[in-house]
């Protein structure tokens, strides 16, 4: 038979130890939890990571420091924050969309709380449209209700299939609640090569009049870029619900990039495999790049996108 005293104290160990283990500050520092109420972003922090890591988009990091900022602050924002990053591959959509959902949830990409949807992967059959709303409604409606700080990346949204996205407009409108359930601290993020071909005119048309690129302005592009997103058949936004009923706080610019943005990549790809940067392989892999237009050859083709296999040629020196 137990003593008394060995049940008493095999009891109390057991309450402390339940009380601990359920103390939440123990419990997530093991187990990734939904940020609590009040949660806000470190802006000092993400201004840095985008200043040294996202090169050549000044308009890019300017509108979504300001966005994110502004959303995270208000105590009772109206709606989510949705952002649809337009340009061409190679640019940073996808690098900013990343950082962003770092500074949201530690884990970025491997979060649970954040979610990718590739079109391409994840919406392949145009003859399943009705399938794949109902899903992604379902998907939507129950990660947000076990965190109301959820993360949504939508990539190859040029890829989507035209009004499979509007599936998704009550959880983007001004409603406090749908079946008790608030959306409004929620981001949305729309990546897409549409529009890119506008944003790329716009930028030569400043470097030709002589301007520099710092110049452009959001509202050089914004107005533009929504019109030819929202006519555009292969945007994955076309006609799409989304902007008639102005949905998207903001439709982000992300310029091409020149030969001086393409060395600072490869900078930071040298320095990120721990490796001395060498101004010579800097030069190397920059000249192996192709840019356009055909005379005057300001503008990378291809971003910065193939500047990690192009540097792998060159590792050995």
């Amino acid at each position: 038979a137990l003593e008394p005293l060995s049940v008493s104290l095999a009891i109390g160990v057991a309450s402390v130890l339940t009380t601990y283990l359920s103390y939440p500050r123990f419990y997530c520092s093991y187990v990734e939890c939904c940020p609590s109420a009040g949660h806000r972003f470190n802006a000092t922090a993400l201004k840095v990571q985008l200043d040294t890591k996202l090169f050549g988009q000044h308009l890019a990091k300017d509108v979504v420091l300001k966005a994110v900022m502004g959303f995270s602050n208000n105590p009772s924002p109206k709606k989510p924050l949705t952002l649809s990053l337009h340009g061409w591959a190679g640019t940073g959509k996808n690098f900013l969309s990343q950082i962003l959902a770092e500074h949201v949830h530690p884990a970025g990409l491997r979060s649970k709380f954040v979610h990718l949807f590739l079109a391409t992967l994840h919406f392949p059959h145009h003859d399943q449209l009705k399938l794949y709303k109902e899903q992604l409604q379902n998907w939507i409606r129950g990660n947000v209700s076990a965190c109301p700080y959820s993360v949504f990346i939508f990539d190859e949204m040029d890829k989507m299939h035209p009004g499979l996205i509007d599936a998704i407009k009550p959880f983007l409108d001004y409603y406090e609640h749908i079946d008790r359930v608030s959306y409004r601290k929620a981001i949305f993020i729309f990546l897409s090569n549409a529009g890119g071909d506008l944003i790329n005119k716009a930028a030569l048309d400043f470097w030709t009049s002589g301007k520099r690129r710092e110049e452009i302005q959001l509202k050089d592009l914004e107005p533009m870029l929504s019109v030819g997103v929202f006519n555009n058949k292969n945007s994955g936004l076309w006609h799409s619900s989304l902007i008639d009923r102005n949905l998207i706080d903001y439709f982000v610019p992300f310029l091409p990039l020149e030969h001086k943005h393409v060395k600072m990549c490869v900078r930071a790809e040298m320095t990120a495999r721990g490796h001395a940067v060498d101004e010579k392989v800097v030069q190397a892999v920059a000249d192996e790049m192709t840019f356009f237009p055909k005379e005057q050859k300001i503008y990378s083709d291809k971003g910065c996108k193939t500047v990690q296999a192009k540097l792998d040629i060159h590792e050995d020196v």
